[in-house]
């Protein structure tokens, strides 16, 4: 999940946006010498020249002042430096476009202004006039930007506070869950015990390692998969029988750390173990067009038997908890995009699956 830009700065603007906002100038510009021409009586072609010019020269000045700070931040001057950035740049483009004007029809508007100076007051109040509204205008959208980078920069700090409760929470419901799968093995089969110690020392010293990380590649899911897997061969024996598919074009897809344990967790406590007799699990990894589909299937007891010996036996205030975790976890990375289903498996015992969008579909 990308960080995001300071909120107290105005969103980054390309050349595309700056000439986009230029254009918009010129528009109002053409419009404002519409008004004068109609209002005045004179020629619109004149009037628009001395617009263009003047109105330009307004808003070249205005975006050169919003860059050349010191902090080299491209927003508008905090306080009372914002209305003295406009009032400067009227002043200073009205000269500088009534003298490009001039230049072009190849006379000097000065000498008449500098002679009747009352003249100069009726042609620049205008100019203060529809330069502090188009400014006004101009601050106003680049307020609007402002603000919602910043509800965007909080959504974004929400977001990833919440994946880390939630990861927080995961990590040491695994964790005591392995742990109660070790405490009762000891007791029957000490050698085993010792066995499944020394995988649970790896598995968590991996595990623990990539939980720390917002996301890890597909292929490191696995793997802790393998981890979690050699636990439950060592508690289980031949009655456990696994299989893993991971596509190697999939293999560097990230996904969030903890996924795909928790399903396996669940198949083999509710489905495989409580039956008798061998059971087998299969893990699976595939694309369909820009989603990835993970499933979790066992051969196990499947919903409608657990459902009853829960029913008979009330599951511990832990049960489920990794399930409910995956689907808020999705939910806040992905938003209804991503999808966590259970469903009976055809030919008996359950089926998982985890649907989430990838960027693009991985090329072998």
């Amino acid at each position: 999940m990308p960080p995001p830009t300071d909120p107290a700065l105005e969103p980054p603007r390309g050349l595309a946006d700056l000439l986009l906002r230029g254009v918009q100038v010129a528009l109002v510009n053409v419009a404002i010498a519409g008004l004068v021409a109609s209002m005045s009586g004179n020629r619109f072609g004149h009037v628009v020249l001395y617009a263009q010019c003047i109105g330009l020269s307004i808003w070249a000045i205005i975006e050169i002042g919003r860059r050349v700070r010191p902090s080299g931040v491209r927003s508008w001057p905090p306080g009372w430096r914002g209305p003295a950035l406009v009032a400067v740049a009227c002043a200073l483009g009205y000269v500088i476009g009534v003298t490009l004007a001039d230049t072009v029809l190849g006379y000097s508007s000065w000498p008449r202004y500098l002679h009747q100076p009352q003249q100069l007051a009726r042609d620049f109040g205008p100019t203060v006039v529809f330069c502090t509204i188009v400014a006004g205008a101009f601050w106003t959208r680049g307020q609007a930007r402002r603000q919602r980078a910043q509800v965007a920069a909080a959504a974004h700090e929400a977001t990833l506070a919440r994946l880390d409760l939630l990861q927080s929470q995961l990590e040491p419901h695994m964790l005591f869950n392995t742990l109660a799968n070790l405490r009762a093995l000891i007791a029957a089969d000490p050698p085993r015990a010792q066995e499944m110690l020394d995988h649970l020392i790896a598995f968590l010293r991996a595990t623990l390692a990539a939980s720390r990380q917002s996301e890890h590649p597909l292929s490191e899911e696995f793997a802790r998969l393998d981890d979690y897997l050699a636990l439950m061969r060592v508690r289980m024996g031949d009655r456990l029988r696994t299989s893993a598919s991971l596509p190697p074009e999939l293999a560097t897809l990230p996904v969030p750390p903890l996924l795909l344990q928790p399903l396996v967790e669940n198949a083999i406590k509710h489905g495989l173990e409580p039956q008798r007799g061998p059971g087998e699990l299969h893990v699976q990894a595939s694309l369909d067009g820009a989603t990835l589909v993970l499933r979790v299937a066992d051969s196990g007891r499947g919903l409608d038997a657990a459902a009853q010996a829960n029913a008979r036996e009330p599951a511990p205030p832990s049960s489920g908890f990794g399930l409910v975790q995956i689907r808020e976890r999705l939910h806040t990375l992905h938003g209804d995009a991503a999808r966590f289903t259970l469903a009976p498996r055809a030919g008996g015992g359950t089926l998982a699956e985890i649907r989430l969008p990838v960027a693009a579909p991985p090329h072998s």
